[in-house]
């Protein structure tokens, strides 16, 4: 990123944050009685502001020097005049950095935003950080994911080169060459890739950066990969405690990763597999705030205020990272199903269950669910804490068992 502007008013900094599903960070951002926040949201965003607050709208297809023009003149009606720039929102990524940049404000270059979204460029990254990464090619049709498999083995999966969440990716193998053919064909506007299908345990790598400087490193295991939980496996994360054997040096992979990046400072995701034999292969990053809960269990594991952290981190502080426990502590996704909810556990029955120690309903009954094929649909969450990431795994267990989720094709 570029150094900050001058400019906070009455001593505090000023941060143009951008809206995201990152909900959680933006309430706490807005609260925090030393940082002053002004709010973006792209134009095309359904996410709004989290109460009566002024929001500058992003017109995306605008030239970015006129938006930056506009913004500051909003902003100096608003009293404020921000230094400081934060856009967890993936898909504004480009956007949201270009007119950062136009802004005269902290931001991504044209180049960090390509090798941080695009998964073609991540291949460029990771070896250029000397990091392995699973084999992969750009196709276009059914034959060429063929002539892959060939030669790498079935199955393989098949991915655009921009997208999240595990939207529009397949677990492909012969017999549904030709439902990936039409899909292919459907959206030619679109890259795709081809990779190799990577045995082993799914991990998530999250990073905290300063001046440079990986400040820590938090890794968590998926009891399912991912992309399998969009065909019913558990859909979880589990920050393993410090004292677990942990899969690979998390701070000099960030390192790497972050060097090989020119990112100096933010939050830093990545995920990774661990093949049986014991060696590892890269997945893909992020230059921004994991989604879902996985940062609430970093803080939560090691008993600190993770938000905060972050947030210091945008506004060129650097956080204490004063922690005050030693667990491992879980997000687990509920299930979610197409239908008219007729019956739902209560988050009370949930938060009394063993090791549950905080969650959050989505869903009641009578509400209407269609959920999306991706990785982070869901009737909501809940915390859950042990000694270790084994036990938490059978905690998890233990409230999806208890869990009751009945759907009807009526309003009841």
């Amino acid at each position: 990123m570029t150094a900050p502007a001058p400019g906070p008013r009455g001593g505090r900094p000023v941060l143009a944050l951008v809206l995201s599903r990152r909900r959680r960070f933006t309430r706490h951002v807005l609260a925090r009685p030393d940082i002053d926040t002004v709010l973006v949201r792209p134009a095309g965003s359904p996410v709004g502001a989290p109460d009566d607050r002024p929001v500058f709208v992003l017109r995306e297809d605008a030239p970015p020097a006129r938006e930056a023009a506009r913004f500051r003149a909003w902003s100096e009606e608003l009293g404020l005049r921000p230094a400081y720039f934060c856009n967890p929102d993936e898909a504004a990524q480009p956007s949201a950095h270009r007119f950062a940049g136009a802004a005269g404000l902290p931001h991504l270059s044209p180049e960090q935003v390509r090798r941080a979204t695009d998964k073609t460029a991540m291949k460029e990254l990771f070896a250029d950080a000397g990091l392995p990464a699973a084999r992969f090619r750009v196709v276009t049709s059914a034959a060429e994911v063929a002539d892959f498999a060939a030669g790498h083995g079935w199955p393989v999966v098949v991915k655009p080169a921009l997208s999240g969440s595990s939207v529009d990716t397949w677990k492909v193998r012969p017999g549904d060459l030709a439902a990936i053919d039409r899909t292919l064909r459907s959206r030619p506007e679109r890259t795709w890739i081809v990779e190799e299908y990577v045995r082993g345990t799914e991990h998530q790598l999250c990073a905290l950066l300063h001046a440079g400087d990986v400040l820590d490193a938090f890794i968590a295991v998926n009891p399912a990969p991912m992309l399998d939980t969009l065909s019913g496996a558990m859909n979880a994360d589990i920050t393993l405690a410090p004292h677990e054997r942990h899969p690979l040096d998390g701070r000099e992979v960030a390192r790497r990763i972050a060097h090989a990046l020119g990112y100096r400072d933010g939050y830093l995701h990545a995920e990774f597999f661990l093949r049986p034999d014991g060696s590892f292969v890269m997945g893909e990053i992020a230059a921004r705030l994991s989604g879902a809960a996985l940062p609430d269990n970093h803080g939560l594991s090691r008993g600190f205020d993770m938000m905060a952290a972050v947030a210091d981190l945008y506004v060129g502080r650097r956080p204490a990272l004063a922690y005050t426990r030693a667990r491992s502590v879980g997000d687990l996704l509920l299930p979610a199903r197409r239908g008219v909810v007729a019956k739902i556990s209560s988050l009370e029955e949930l938060l009394a269950l063993p090791g549950v120690i905080s969650g959050e309903l989505t869903a009641s009954a009578g509400d209407r669910l269609d959920p999306p094929r991706a990785s982070n649909a869901c009737v909501g969450h809940v915390h859950i804490e042990g000694e270790d990431s084994d036990v938490v795994l059978k905690r998890m267990t233990d409230v999806l068992s208890a869990f009751t989720l009945e759907v009807t094709d009526e309003v009841p």
